[in-house]
């Protein structure tokens, strides 16, 4: 069954948007990306503002060049206090990572993204209306 619903990806690494991209086509869902957090920020207040808002964030915690994960869900959250994120990092030992809740994320992936696990987190987090 295809997915539904609304993502943002936001990664700063060519190949992680562009895989990301064909699996979340493949799954079914609308999806948009940043690659760094203030434009990911700015990207997600349009869409809601717009009427058209994401239903899950998906946020790479270390954006050496940008904004990373840390940062962009403290100023999501206090834009939009009911934000659903993922934070998402290929060190799963990070305190961030393994404390995500604490951190205001709604859970977390690691990377390299296994289709399987993504589409399980997708399917968790984006309720079927």
């Amino acid at each position: 069954m295809a997915g539904k619903g609304k993502v943002l990806l936001v990664d700063d690494e060519d190949i992680i948007l562009d895989v990301s991209r064909e699996v979340l086509q493949f799954l079914g869902y609308d999806a948009a990306f940043a690659k760094e957090g203030a434009s990911a920020i700015e990207l997600y207040a349009q869409e809601k503002e717009a009427g058209r808002p994401f239903d899950l964030v998906i946020i790479d915690l270390s954006i050496p060049e940008g904004m990373g994960g840390q940062e962009t869900i403290e100023k999501l959250r206090s834009y939009d206090p009911q934000v659903k994120a993922i934070v998402s990092s290929g060190y799963a030992n990070d305190p961030v990572v393994q404390d995500f809740s604490s951190y205001g994320f709604s859970g977390r992936l690691t990377k390299p993204y296994r289709i399987n696990e993504m589409k399980t987190m997708l399917e968790n987090m984006i309720p079927k209306s």
